[in-house]
């Protein structure tokens, strides 16, 4: 007997099987013309997923004010949970097999305690992001690559339950008046999430996980989105203090980038970081991390990221790290860039370097002030000294295709040059990866004067020279 057959036995439902009468001898012939067709079937039913309803339902009925009891640690309300859940179960009298109950354990478990059909997904470390379309499409992203899952909401309530308890987490709301929000989760992944009428499909939710263990560089030139000599240049550069700002489009892996670079600053400095939700994992100890707060109910009370940029110059930081310059900010961080503030990181959205720049130039015009573009550019080539560029190519792995100096100005221009940049000339293999990778120009930056007078050594390879036998790589 199924599942299905043992809960309508519970609530005395069977009922016996009849044999159906034969047709009477003289009951007329089909009509050839309208063929008999077999019923078409009748969909399978999720017996537990009714019971799961009906047991979810009593469960929140008896936990009651204890699920947002302050007092009650995690550990200590999952045993709350799971004792109330058992008796809730024991009262429904339905006889359930050993991987039924636990399956249904664990899915209400989900619900209550985690972030319902998503949890298994949040738990799986080859899921980098989820993206749900309304309760019955979601999507997952596995090696850069897109695919839809069998994991679904049972209906448009049970999805904005779980994104209301994402947001309400981090003090930040989602309702009718604030139809969209940007929050994270408590390991730092980035949630975006946004709601009818403006999502017509349904209340989309998109999670951007990130690595319980935070990438190193070790694990940057394993993935191939750095080299060696790369690694080497980009270390020298964080701990020679120049300006760095990453750039690159949407799901590039900047963010981990800037991770990485951070984690080239000396143990002994002051870092301040500044999101507008914290995902930045730095290994140092002395990091004071802000964090932008959106307005409140009432239209009042938000501290943008330029508030906290400039708040940030009063708290004598050594460096200033800034998860993205989306808007304004950016005037204030190419202002505290050209002002003392050496070694500061950044990352800004564009496809390549020259984008970047012309990306920064808008972006300094958002801060309102009326400022001639001549002006605008000499900031920028003053402030900037490295734009490193990410790139997600077609076979979904992400690489850094430029490693480019800002030399200054001439004319109007913001002069570039390239010190590495990726080759695609080896073509892909026969899995569609490409099997390219960034080589130096063999152009030495200007910055490299610098490294001489700091004492920084490089390694000859790393412009495209061959080392010495038994000289140091990275």
């Amino acid at each position: 007997m199924n599942l299905t057959e043992r809960l309508e036995a519970a609530r005395g439902g069977i009922r016996p099987v009849t044999a159906t009468p034969a047709a009477p001898a003289s009951a007329a012939p089909l009509s050839p013309s309208r063929p008999a067709s077999a019923p078409s079937p009748t969909p399978p039913t999720d017996a537990l997923a009714k019971l799961k309803d009906r047991v979810g339902k009593a469960l929140f009925e008896r936990m009651g004010s204890r699920m947002n009891d302050p007092s009650l640690s995690a550990d200590a309300l999952r045993t709350i949970v799971l004792g109330e859940l058992d008796v809730v179960v024991e009262e429904e009298n339905v006889p359930l097999s050993t991987d039924e109950r636990q399956r249904l354990t664990a899915e209400l478990a989900d619900d209550v305690l985690g972030y319902g059909p998503l949890q298994r997904l949040l738990n799986d470390d080859l899921v980098t992001e989820i993206m749900v379309n309304g309760p019955d499409s979601i999507y997952v992203e596995r090696g850069g690559k897109l695919e839809r899952t069998a994991t679904r909401f049972t209906s448009e309530e049970h999805l904005r339950r779980v994104i209301d308890r994402i947001v309400s987490r981090v003090g930040r709301r989602i309702d009718e008046s604030s139809p969209l929000v940007d929050a994270r989760l408590a390991d730092g992944s980035r949630v975006n999430a946004i709601i009818p009428p403006l999502a017509f499909s349904g209340s989309t939710l998109t999670i951007r996980k990130f690595s319980k263990d935070p990438f190193t560089v070790d694990d940057l030139i394993n993935f191939g989105t750095l080299s060696p000599e790369m690694a080497e240049l980009l270390h020298a550069c964080v701990e020679a203090r120049l300006n760095v700002i990453v750039s690159g489009g949407t799901g590039t892996g900047k963010t981990t980038l800037l991770n990485v670079l951070s984690s080239f600053i000396p143990n002994g400095e002051r870092i301040i970081t500044i999101e507008d939700a914290v995902e930045l994992q730095l290994q140092q100890e002395h990091v004071v991390r802000l964090e932008s707060r959106p307005p409140n109910i009432e239209g009042k009370g938000a501290i943008t990221i330029r508030d906290l940029v400039r708040n940030s110059l009063r708290m004598r930081p050594d460096r200033i790290v800034v998860g993205e310059c989306r808007g304004g900010e950016s005037l204030d961080m190419l202002q505290a860039m050209n002002t003392g503030h050496d070694g500061s990181l950044s990352t800004v959205h564009a496809n390549s370097p020259r984008d970047g720049i012309a990306r920064l130039e808008t972006l300094v015009l958002m801060a309102g002030m009326d400022l001639p573009l001549r002006a605008i550019r000499e900031q920028i080539a003053s402030a900037v000294d490295v734009v490193v560029q990410l790139t997600r190519l077609r076979d979904g792995t992400r690489r850094v295709t430029h490693v480019t100096e800002v030399q200054g100005m001439e004319g109007e221009t913001v002069t570039l040059q390239d010190a590495f940049l990726f080759d695609y000339s080896a073509g892909v293999d026969a899995h569609g990866t490409f099997l390219g990778k960034p080589v130096p120009t063999g152009v030495r930056p200007r910055f490299t004067d610098r490294f001489d007078d700091l004492g920084i050594k490089l390694s000859p390879r790393v412009f495209g020279a061959v080392a010495p036998v038994g000289t140091r790589s990275w």
